[in-house]
């Protein structure tokens, strides 16, 4: 990508996250002129980790799609169509519910658990480069099945509030998050993020086929599993606090494609910054809502994703036709 390209992007993040802590502008200047502290507490107990989890869990979701897309040599993989989000979920769902667990770090262990559960049953059942609609029924398999655990769970939970009280969970807010919530959701999502990114000239090379990655050095399917994990740590950790947000993993990555021509590895970063943004513009769209009505904001991205969905769908038919 140009540094023309990263400059902008890194640009266009800082104003959006900018915008996303002032928003709305003016009850937040009605409070700094009747009472700065409160002022104050608002951008830094309420907005600030609204802003970071929105930020980082976008970042996530646009990584984790770009390194899934380039791992199963796929463009329609992505947390939420491989089952990853869903299986998070699943786990998040048990752990709170179930196991009596409450602490954010352990949560988020149950949510990258079930996430890693559903890769690697995705990864059993349809093979690393699997033909797309392979790929597509497996992981509508496995989504469903573990939003059929989800429901179980939630039905069967000792708590008759279980449906309501994770129904925004459980479709994607970030409502009244508290940073030590943000941090348990994003240090562990960093890190395994961060372990992704060095493996961008690795997916290069594994675009080229698996024998010449291996005249490299590289070893394919252990890089394979490798990337499994780390996505499955950095979308359950985000999901068992923010909930599961479907189709930014499969938007950004198609998008950053198209600035870095084609090169899977070098897609990982501007994948990232377009996962941030297009999730803090959803963020900003949910606050438009009426006062009392809360509109979960993986409502807003599923309207904006599945037309594009189905645009690539058909795009990739008539290539195949063709």
């Amino acid at each position: 990508m140009s540094r023309s390209w990263s400059a902008s992007l890194i640009v266009i993040v800082a104003l959006i996250a900018a915008l996303s802590l002032l928003t709305p502008l003016s009850s937040l200047l009605e409070l700094r002129r009747t009472d700065p502290d409160l002022a104050l507490a608002l951008i830094e107990e309420l907005r600030l980790p609204r802003t970071l989890l929105a930020l980082g869990y976008g970042a996530v979701l646009g990584m984790t799609g770009a390194a899934l897309q380039a791992t199963f040599a796929n463009p329609l993989a992505s947390p939420d169509i491989t089952g990853s989000s869903s299986g998070a979920a699943l786990g998040a769902v048990a752990g709170s519910y179930w196991l009596g667990i409450t602490g954010p770090l352990a949560l988020a262990a149950c949510g990258a658990a079930g996430a890693a559960l559903a890769l690697a049953a995705l990864f059993a059942i349809a093979g690393r480069r699997s033909e797309t609609a392979t790929l597509l029924l497996a992981g509508i398999a496995i989504a469903l099945a573990a939003g059929a655990g989800t429901s179980l769970l939630l039905a069967l939970a000792p708590s008759p509030f279980a449906f309501y009280d994770s129904f925004e969970w459980l479709m994607g807010s970030f409502v009244d998050r508290s940073l030590p919530q943000a941090a348990a959701a994003l240090i562990p999502a960093a890190i395994a993020c961060g372990l992704l990114a060095s493996h961008g000239k690795a997916l290069d090379m594994m675009a080229l086929g698996d024998d010449v990655a291996g005249s490299v050095g590289y070893r394919p399917r252990r890089l394979a599993v490798d990337v499994v994990a780390l996505s499955a740590i950095a979308v359950g950790a985000c999901v068992s606090v923010c909930g599961a947000i479907a189709f930014v993993g499969l938007i950004a990555p198609y998008a950053a494609r198209t600035i870095t021509r084609g090169h899977p590895g070098q897609a990982l970063l501007p994948a990232a910054a377009i996962g941030a943004i297009l999730l803090l513009l959803a963020d900003l769209i949910v606050r438009v809502a009426p006062a009392g009505r809360s509109i979960p904001v993986g409502v807003i991205t599923t309207a904006i994703g599945t037309p594009l969905f189905i645009w690539i769908v058909v795009r990739m038919r008539r290539t195949v036709a063709s």
